[in-house]
């Protein structure tokens, strides 16, 4: 059985992620949220909350052990940009590209 959680336009860069994702990719949920909850990452905190959301996802729509799950499968797709812009000297201007992320959670038992 499986569970997945979604969290779409996350304000943070998919490269960044991704280092915390390669971090918890496989752990069970104890280990990876105690693996979370002392990295200094924007990224971890992040997770950390979509992880507690697929595990009571887990428990209360399929009826899953919390003590034997496991992430099966977590990535962290691009998304969309958003672009700001930078007053410069002679009246031009700079482009600001600010990315955002897409981040998967795959708990299974």
């Amino acid at each position: 059985m499986e569970t997945t959680a979604k969290l779409k336009g996350v304000r943070l860069s998919a490269q960044k992620g991704r280092l915390i994702a390669d971090q918890i990719r496989g752990l069970p949920v104890d280990k990876a949220i105690s693996v979370l909850l002392f990295s200094p990452k924007k990224a971890a905190s992040i997770m950390k909350q979509l992880l507690n959301s697929a595990i009571a996802n887990a428990e209360h729509n399929n009826g899953a052990d919390i003590d034997e799950l496991k992430i099966k499968s977590i990535y962290v797709d691009r998304a969309t940009y958003m672009p700001r812009s930078s007053a410069r000297a002679k009246g031009r201007g700079n482009r600001i590209m600010k990315p955002t992320c897409h981040i998967t959670i795959t708990v299974a038992d």
